[in-house]
């Protein structure tokens, strides 16, 4: 796979994976850590791995935290 590639498929893993949670709190703390996760492996292929934890997190964060427990819906979160 190409680096845009695997770029492309973190994207999409922070997409699917942001918003594990029942409050809005709850998916954005778990979207940015998902998405800063996904964002430093996508950073690293790309170079630096700081910046992408920064807009991973930053993404994951906003759709955890703007999304509704129905829209995207994972389940109970582990540490409950």
């Amino acid at each position: 796979m190409t680096k845009l590639q695997n770029t492309l498929v973190a994207i999409a893993s922070i997409s699917l994976l942001a918003a594990c949670g029942q409050q809005p709190g709850e998916r954005a703390l778990s979207g940015a850590g998902i998405g800063a996760g996904t964002g430093a492996v996508a950073g690293a292929l790309g170079g630096d791995p700081v910046t992408g934890a920064v807009i991973g997190g930053a993404v994951g964060a906003a759709a955890g935290g703007l999304t509704k427990p129905s829209d995207i819906n994972l389940g109970k979160p582990a540490w409950k």
